[in-house]
């Protein structure tokens, strides 16, 4: 999507007849965005019952969560041309009657190459959903009102990244009906007909007058370099690293290059490039680029070898580990909140550099408590490594966008936004693929003969894995460097897009707490 589009339906007016649908509208579009980014959250926490019950593979278990990443990524750019050109609203309703059906599939799947096929379709349609939301309430509400809309929002955000993970530990541990991990999908399908139902009567039809056209061959030639990079990572250690593995790895530049290619003919073709390669002489951009990618590399592999750690390292149940992320999603919250209102227009980039600095603390903190303590750690004992974690990572989500924007011409910030967020989705499914040589890696080494052993096995692979994300966070905060010193605040302009500058520090919030 384009942020100089122009916007056939324009907002109403707060005093017309139609104020208390558009409410009714806003409800509706938060509700989806919640649902999208809790069933995200939920699903980390279930992946230790999904792989017992299912007998799924790791490599499966990577698919369940990395898929997801992966097809949400690939569809991002499009689902919001898509709705700039034939209707927000008739996307976001088909978005989130796909995204039902497909909740659905994963609940009564049989085994898992069933869930991870309707992991995909999920994120596919999520895909088509999520751009929609923002860019209805762009359209919907007049400037004066989005700031506290936004605000709105930015709480929604807060409260699903918080209750996801407690949530799927609830469905998971009361094993409702005899149904064990299925109903964090299936909790899914009254939510999203109603919405269906709601959204059909409620939210305004709106599209853009210049919608930029779909660049189908570019979103084929960029997933198919991913899958080259993520599949064979996934799939290479249970196959015992393949030559084909190796040669798909290596073929993968060969790939993105043939994409910077066609990317360059298509702007002078028709200029509706996927990817506006004129923004990476922007040198704050391609360097936020790079941040992001590598930042989505570390939540990736964190947030599944955690899981892992907890539930089957340490023999935790699902409740007991969604109850010790709570400090760290408070946490990120707090920092989140505070990073953009009082210190970023104070300290400007170096925010986000004691943002890494705090966040690479509190590993080197949770190395040696995990060290230290082994198998005999408690909840309470991780509290502050998640805390110090938790507050590092949020001086980074909440001010990144606007830092990576800020030197962007305005014609530009929509297509900036979308990238920024589908490399954030991409650094993630690169980062779950990732997780088979830093994790998994370390645990074939290890003799597992025991329970004592297995919990030993992984204790070592999650401190091991914490080395690999230090590192990584030791690379961004010298990138950081590259970001302007004062990020300029982009002010809402008549963007008709939801990628539009204005919604992006929101929008990368739903993105990245994934």
């Amino acid at each position: 999507m384009s942020s100089h589009d122009a916007v056939l339906d324009t907002a109403p007016d707060p005093a017309a007849p139609a104020d208390r649908r558009r409410w009714i509208a806003l409800a509706i579009v938060m509700t989806a965005a919640f649902m999208d980014l809790v069933d995200v959250t939920i699903v980390n926490i279930a992946i230790p019952s999904i792989e017992q019950d299912l007998g799924a593979s790791f490599g499966a278990i990577q698919w369940i969560t990395a898929g997801y990443a992966l097809a949400f990524a690939a569809g991002l750019i499009t689902g919001g041309r898509l709705g700039d050109i034939y209707g927000r609203r008739r996307l976001f309703l088909v978005g989130i009657t796909g995204f039902t059906i497909a909740s659905a599939l994963c609940g009564f799947a049989a085994g898992p190459e069933m869930l991870v096929a309707s992991r995909l379709l999920q994120g596919a349609m999520a895909a088509m959903m999520v751009p929609q939301v923002l860019a209805i309430i762009h359209v919907t509400f007049p400037a004066h009102e989005r700031g506290k809309v936004f605000g709105m929002f930015g709480a929604i955000v807060g409260l699903g990244a918080v209750s996801g993970p407690l949530l799927g530990a609830l469905l998971t541990q009361w094993n409702l009906f005899g149904l064990e991990w299925r109903p964090i999908f299936l909790i899914n399908l009254p939510v999203g007909v109603a919405g269906v139902v709601l959204g059909r009567k409620f939210i305004a039809e709106s599209r853009a007058e210049k919608a930029l056209r779909l660049d189908l061959v570019g979103v084929a030639l960029v997933t198919t370099g991913l899958l080259m990079l993520v599949y064979p990572l996934t799939r290479g250690r249970e196959l015992d690293w393949p030559l084909w593995g190796h040669l798909c790895m290596a073929a993968s530049p060969l790939v993105f290059a043939v994409f910077v290619a066609y990317e360059k003919r298509k702007t002078r073709k028709d200029g509706s490039p996927l990817v506006e390669l004129s923004l990476f002489r922007v040198k704050s951009f391609a360097a936020g680029i790079a941040v992001q990618l590598t930042f989505g590399v570390v939540l990736g592999i964190f947030f599944l070898v955690w899981t892992l750690y907890m539930q089957i390292g340490l023999g935790w149940s699902p409740l007991k580990a969604g109850l010790t992320g709570v400090p760290f999603s408070i946490a990120v919250s707090l920092a989140a909140g505070l990073s953009v209102q009082k210190l970023v227009p104070r300290f400007g980039r170096k925010v986000l550099q004691a943002g890494a600095l705090t966040m690479a603390a509190g590993l080197l903190l949770y190395i040696w408590e995990a060290g230290r303590y082994g198998t005999d750690i408690h909840s309470w004992q991780m509290i502050a490594p998640l805390v110090i974690m938790g507050l590092g990572m949020g001086l980074i989500v909440a001010p990144l966008t606007d830092a990576v924007l800020s030197d962007v011409p305005r014609e530009h910030a929509g297509s900036a936004s979308g990238l920024i967020n589908t490399t954030g989705q991409m650094g993630n499914a690169l980062g779950l693929g990732l997780v088979s040589v830093v994790f998994f890696g370390v645990i074939d080494e290890k003799p597992l003969t025991s329970q004592g052993a297995v919990g030993r096995a992984f204790a070592d692979a999650f401190q091991g894995s914490l080395w690999w994300v230090v590192a990584v966070l030791a690379v961004i905060f010298a990138v950081m460097f590259a970001l302007p010193a004062r990020p300029k605040q982009h002010l809402e302009g008549g963007d008709a897009s939801g990628e539009g500058a204005g919604a992006g520090t929101e929008e990368q919030e739903l993105v990245l707490t994934r």
